[in-house]
């Protein structure tokens, strides 16, 4: 039967599986294309080297022993609010509540460093502190978890307004605990004292921070691939019509997982107040929640993965701060580099699950 030729000469289908080296391949084709591409429009819009830009985006999370280890505190805290997010991705459970988790997370480690200072001895404080990020945390997401277990509530617009919630709540208990009156801050808690303030191991402000991501990866990485959770919330995820007929309770998996997400949101949101930050803002989480929703899809749900993610994404944000600082220019040029680099990675996974196949011409 001939073809009438009308038809669409190109058509887009689902690619094969494809080995994971051309996988590198494709996203390190992209990567080399974002940094083309900023570097033109770096030119075209400053007229500055794009040479002394690119330079000046490395030197900004490489140029000092303490930018170096800045950078990696916030690829650690992203890496960890990402972690939290996979096993709810993987569940196909779409939590948008990381923002929210991490400032309760903040709000409950900042009232005991506050209200219990000098009340109890100090490691009894670090204990109960941290005890309570984690479980605030873990509530938080139980919430979203519980009405859409118990009546199928959209769990995207749920845990999105929870962040709100979560953010208001941090804004009024500033109010009453700010220092000094009519400030609006309540500046570095316990500074004279330290009390509740998180050990430093050695010389290195950071490290604990570093030393619990490393340790967070490899747990959740066991827990999803080789625990007997990790495999019933993958099957939550691909069928719970299957889940259910294999005896799966799928509303105890739903919230069993969003207790743990919520749970290491938390405890991202101990180490920022007790840890290193040692004060709490409405901006302190800094949009960690939303990009490590990034991070997660990027990675792949993959634990190991997101180390990569999460260090690119961390980096692009210093260096591009850098940017804006050395040349004069205002924070959206930054955010424009960013976004530009983001857009070609995200982007380059269309070609990774999908390819064009061209119609040859009917004779």
């Amino acid at each position: 039967m001939k073809e009438s030729g009308k038809g669409p000469r190109v058509h887009i289908t689902k690619r094969p599986e494809i080995s994971k080296a051309q996988a590198f391949l494709i996203r390190a084709v992209a990567l080399v294309l974002a940094i083309v591409v900023c570097a033109v429009v770096t030119y075209l819009l400053t007229g500055d080297d794009p040479g002394s830009v690119f330079k000046t985006i490395w030197e900004g999370s490489f140029g000092s022993s303490r930018r170096t280890w800045v950078l990696l505190q916030n690829v650690s805290i992203l890496l960890i609010i990402s972690l939290a997010m996979a096993p709810a991705f993987r569940m196909r459970f779409w939590n948008i509540g990381g923002e929210g988790q991490v400032m309760i997370g903040v709000l409950a480690t900042a009232s005991c460093m506050i209200m219990l200072s000098g009340k109890v001895p100090e490691p009894a404080l670090i204990f109960i502190e941290i005890a309570a990020a984690v479980v605030a945390g873990a509530i938080w997401a139980a919430i979203p978890a519980f009405f859409k277990s118990r009546w199928n509530t959209n769990e995207t617009l749920f845990t999105l307004m929870m962040n709100y919630v979560a953010t208001q709540l941090v804004a009024y208990f500033i109010i009453i605990w700010e220092s000094p009156r009519g400030s609006g801050k309540i500046g570095i808690i316990n500074q004279s004292t330290q009390a509740g303030w998180l050990p430093q191991i050695g010389q290195y402000k950071y490290l604990l921070t570093v030393i619990v991501a490393a340790v967070l990866t490899v747990f959740i990485y066991i827990y999803m691939n080789y625990g007997k959770h990790g495999y019933e919330l993958a099957v939550v995820g691909e069928s719970e019509r299957t889940a259910k007929y294999v005896g799966i309770k799928v509303g105890r998996v739903i919230i069993r997982t969003m207790l743990l997400s919520g749970a290491i949101c938390g405890l991202a949101g101990a180490l920022m107040v007790a840890g290193t930050d040692h004060t709490m803002t409405t901006t302190l989480a800094g949009g960690r929640g939303f990009t490590a929703v990034m991070v997660a899809w990027m990675a792949k749900f993959n634990p190991l993965g997101m180390i990569f993610t999460s260090f690119l994404l961390a980096f692009l944000q210093k260096g591009a701060g850098e940017v804006a600082t050395q040349f004069g220019l205002n924070q959206s040029f930054s955010d424009i580099l960013s976004s530009i680099i983001i857009f070609f990675l995200i982007g380059c996974e269309f070609f990774i699950q999908y390819r064009f196949v061209f119609r040859k011409e009917a004779k």
